[in-house]
């Protein structure tokens, strides 16, 4: 019997978490992606009763950038709203103790009054570049809070917003902003092309913050609400651009497409029910993380050019 299911364990988010529980001393089980696809409800169900756990993280995500969600809208729908539901149903099946759902910051509308709290989720549609992947990730809260009124299962549901960090994704087509922008500013010294006008503003956590907060709530948070994860600081994307230059000493020339979307306007967490139930607060300054971030992709390319 294994102590921690992670899904979603060797990725982005889910290794830094794996990383956390195990230096507690917790017995964690990794599954892989060609042994167990969660898209698959058998594939789901032999994961369960091969690492019968008694804590489950649902990490596992299909994710990317606005130029993602655009692309592939259904496949981000349809792939993370199953994911879910085979988890959430396994999960009960298997008398698990409690389960840990990880949402977005996508499921919040458009046009969420700053700071987003966690009251105002129902108060409007997401922003249409991302919302077949925020909507799917809100089914999840809804699957879980049903569950627990018919089952009486355990399930908590968390808000994270824009992670970064060490062994994100730095995809040229499948990227967040960060990890593109450090890619970008990187590979290309004399010029980089930027999405948007930069006017939007977006916050940003840690990813060791995060697995902090993750761990936290695993061990002390039983609520049905969900929960706003972040570091509370808000900044504009064309400052963010700036504050990337200068970790990364690009002194070229950054170009606005003003002919891309901007996404959603704002974006800023309500922080306080984290810190209140559980006691998270991150630590990490964007600029700290950025350094952090931008040291390990130098070190990564100098070992792995191609990567």
């Amino acid at each position: 019997m294994t102590d921690v299911l992670v899904t979603g364990g060797a990725g982005f988010l889910g290794s830094h978490l794996v990383e956390r529980l195990e230096a507690e001393g917790r017995d964690v089980f990794v599954p892989r992606s060609s042994e167990y696809d969660l898209v698959h409800e058998d594939d789901v169900r032999r994961l369960f009763a091969d690492a019968r756990p008694q804590l489950v993280y649902h990490v596992a995500a299909v994710a990317g950038g606005i130029g993602a969600n655009r692309a592939e809208p259904g496949r981000f729908w349809y792939a993370n709203l199953l994911m879910g539901a085979h988890v959430l149903e396994q999960a009960r099946l298997a008398g698990v103790r409690k389960l840990v759902t990880l949402g977005t910051i996508c499921e919040y509308p458009k046009l969420t009054p700053v700071p987003f709290r966690e009251e105002d989720l129902w108060e409007g549609y997401p922003e249409e570049t991302n919302a077949p992947y925020g909507i799917a990730k809100k089914a999840h809260l809804v699957g879980g809070q049903a569950y627990r009124d018919q089952y009486g299962m355990n399930v908590i549901h968390l808000l994270p917003v824009n992670l970064y960090g060490p062994r994100d994704r730095f995809h040229p087509t499948n990227a967040h902003v960060i990890p593109d922008l450090i890619r970008k500013m990187l590979d290309s010294p004399e010029q980089v092309v930027l999405w948007g006008d930069g006017s939007p503003t977006r916050e940003f956590l840690y990813v060791e913050d995060c697995a902090e907060a993750l761990t936290l709530a695993g061990e002390s948070y039983d609520g049905a609400d969900p929960v706003n994860i972040g570091s509370g600081e808000e900044i504009a994307i064309r400052e963010l651009a700036d504050l990337v230059a200068d970790v990364t000493g690009f002194e070229g020339e950054i170009v606005w497409d003003h002919d891309k979307p901007n996404g959603q306007p704002r974006r800023q967490l309500d922080v306080t029910k984290a810190a209140e139930l559980f006691g998270f607060r991150a630590t990490t300054t964007l600029r700290e993380g950025l350094e952090r971030t931008v040291a390990w992709y130098r070190s990564t390319l100098a070992l792995n050019p191609s990567a």
